[in-house]
């Protein structure tokens, strides 16, 4: 995904911390992972599900992006539960 800047909402930066997950982590995401899903009637910002692998561990963000500006809001970031996502933990079960 290209990110003008990236910024991250106080939730996504509390949830990082209590997961393990980095910045750096999550800046790796950004560019590599795979768009899983498109929300894009979110508001303020069209939104999409990425998925990665940090430590060969799965771990989704949830991303908004101002079109205009190209800055990126990071909204959560979490390791997908096995029991809620299928095995390639791209599709919710």
């Amino acid at each position: 995904m290209e990110c003008s800047q990236v910024t991250y909402s106080r939730h996504a930066v509390e949830r990082m911390f209590q997961r393990g997950i980095s910045p750096e982590m999550v800046s790796e995401l950004l560019q590599s992972g795979e768009v899983i899903a498109s929300y894009p009637e979110d508001k303020p910002y069209p939104s999409v599900l990425l998925l990665g692998f940090v430590l060969q561990q799965p771990v989704h963000v949830l991303v908004a992006r101002d079109p205009a500006s190209g800055v990126c809001y990071v909204v959560t970031v979490y390791r997908p539960d096995p029991l809620l996502w299928g095995p390639d933990f791209r599709t919710k079960i």
